[in-house]
Order: structure tokens, then sequence, then C-alpha cells
């Protein structure tokens, strides 16, 4: 039976000296590679529109996560995933999905909570008997989500804990989740710095994003550690396919592939025009099916083979609607 690490860190007290040393560094804040430099600890407000506390916008039982994740009607465990989502967000991508929650900072103030009920909500949702607890836009929150892992894992918090991301983060930080995180889902966006300026706002995405998916595969390697059909450890990275290929999905997988053609891959198809995506040029309709097909070609080309696949039509299925913050994912 696999026990998370993180309990033993708790048990030995290294939990809690991460703890610390996260929330120290929000004092002259350089959690994300944004290196606001604000004191967050006295509530200042970073480029990420958050302050001190966490926001939770929803937190709730997910079927929409890969397949070793959610579980399955075979073996007994589609469980789903409790997820937990983050307000605000330290990127502004123009086609985000959930941009309800992520750019929308003066609604989703509101939903501040202390880091006591964020560890409630943990427990909450692994009394669900989920199979997992997930972090969804996690990297704004880092210092304040270990803070509250501490205290849900003194109440007996004891499942995997998902480490779900856009992948600009600091390596730095990452290093600091050795141990605490079991599952790393990072989504790798992007392999143009230009476009990753233009389409979410940031600098240097390329280079933050590869440098803490690199500190990701150092931790846990390529291998999946499974029991009865669950991922219970390991390193999936996520590619989300874009229109005109402003993804740059083959130097992408390459770079992907130069790490290790072992690592575990989910391709998703299911971007469709979302906010301000609608009025772009590049960005406005869904993907084509040669789009599809050719990311197949360049993972045969690369022998990239382990991983998921979303259907082609899937865009029709992973929509969410967070003005119901209960259930935002229908099933």
């Amino acid at each position: 039976m696999y026990k998370p690490s993180y309990i033993d860190l708790h048990k030995s007290g290294e939990l809690s000296k991460r703890s610390e040393k996260l929330e120290a560094m929000l004092s002259d804040c350089n959690i994300c590679p944004k290196d606001c430099k604000v004191n967050r600890k006295e509530n200042e407000i970073a480029a990420c529109y958050s302050g001190y506390l966490p926001v939770v916008s929803a937190h709730c039982v997910h079927y929409g996560e890969e397949p070793f994740l959610v579980g399955s009607k075979e073996n007994s465990n589609e469980n789903g995933v409790g997820n937990i989502f983050f307000g605000n967000c330290n990127l502004r991508c123009v086609y985000c999905q959930n941009y309800e929650i992520s750019q929308n900072h003066k609604t989703e103030i509101k939903n501040e909570i202390t880091f006591e009920r964020l560890a409630e909500m943990m427990l909450e949702l692994q009394n669900k008997k989920v199979n997992a607890i997930g972090f969804v836009s996690p990297t704004h929150f880092v210092p304040q989500i270990v803070t509250a892992i501490k205290i849900a894992t003194a109440e007996g918090l004891n499942l995997p804990l998902i480490y779900n991301t856009n992948s600009y983060d600091s390596a730095e930080v990452i290093k600091l989740l050795e141990g605490i995180f079991d599952i790393y889902l990072p989504d790798l966006k992007y392999s143009d710095e230009e476009y990753g300026y233009k389409y979410s706002k940031v600098k240097n995405y390329v280079h933050h994003s590869r440098a803490a998916i690199t500190e990701m595969h150092r931790q846990v390697g390529s291998d999946l550690i499974i029991e009865n059909g669950l991922l219970k450890k390991g390193l999936i990275i996520r590619h989300l396919i874009l229109p005109n290929d402003i993804a740059g999905s083959y130097d992408t997988l390459k770079f992907i592939s130069g790490l290790d053609n072992k690592i575990s891959l989910s391709i998703m198809s299911q971007y469709y025009p979302a906010h301000k995506a609608l009025t772009s040029d590049l960005l406005s309709r869904n993907i084509r099916e040669r789009e599809y097909e050719k990311v197949f070609e360049y993972m045969d080309e690369l022998n990239l083979e382990n991983g998921f696949l979303q259907e082609f039509e899937s865009e029709n299925y992973y929509r969410p609607d967070f003005k119901d913050r209960i259930e935002p994912f229908k099933r």
C-alpha cells in the first residue's frame, strides 16, 4: 500500500520547516517567476492579484482528469479527483477556459479563506473517497497550500497530492516541494517566448516552465507508480494543442523527449475559443483534425509512446461553468 511521503515529512518536522521557509518568501514575494517583491504577508497585492489569504473558487469531485487519476468502473475505483480550484492566476491567457475565476479578481476576493478552512476542504474531499487531492492553479498560493497540508496531515490527510500547474513556476520553489507532492501534472504551453508574452502576458515562459519541469522530473522520474489502476506517484506532462501551432508542439515534444522519451504525456485536444480568443485571428476557432494528427506524427518521430490522448472531439466535454461553484464540471 503506497504511503504519500509528506506523511513522514510531517512526522520528522520537515514539513513544518518547508512551510516556514515558503511563507517567509511571501514577505518579499518571489514565489513565481514574476518576482513581484511585494509583502504579501502584509496583504500587499502581487501581479497575480493575490494577497496573503488563499482564494478558493471551487472544491469538488472532478471526473475530467486522466484515467489513472479518475479511476474506472472496471477496477471499482471510479471515484474521481478531489480538486481545489484556486482563484486568480500568474498568467493572463487570452484563451483561458477558467477565465471566470482566473481573471476576475474583483469578484474572487470574496472567496478568500483561512489556511484552516483550506485544510478542511482537503479532508472533506478525502471523506468523499476521492482517489487524490488536486491543487489546480496552485503556483501563486504555494506557501499557503503547504501550510494547509501540514494542518490537514495532522488531522489525518493521507491521499496522494497533485500539483496541477500552468508551469510558470520557480524551479527553486519546486525544489522545496520535493516529497510533498506525489504527482506533478504540469501543462507545457509554448515553445516560443514571443507567444508566451503575446498570449499569456508573461516573460520567459519557455525558460521557466522547462526549468520547473526538469526539476519535477528529477524528483519523481519517468516511471509511474500505479496501484490497482490508480496513479500514486509520478509525472504526466500535459500539452494543449492550439490552432495554427501557436503551442509549438514539435519543439515542446522534442524538449520532453530530450529529458526522457519514457515520460508520460497527456495530449489535449479540448481547445475551444473562450474569453478573448473569440476576437483573436489565430485563436478564434477549434483545432482542425490535421493539426491533431500532426502531433501524433511528432510523437512517433520522437519515440514518445507513454501517456494519454484525448479524442479529437473532446472540446465538447471539458467546458466548466463556474457560475456553479459546487459542481462546475457536469458529468
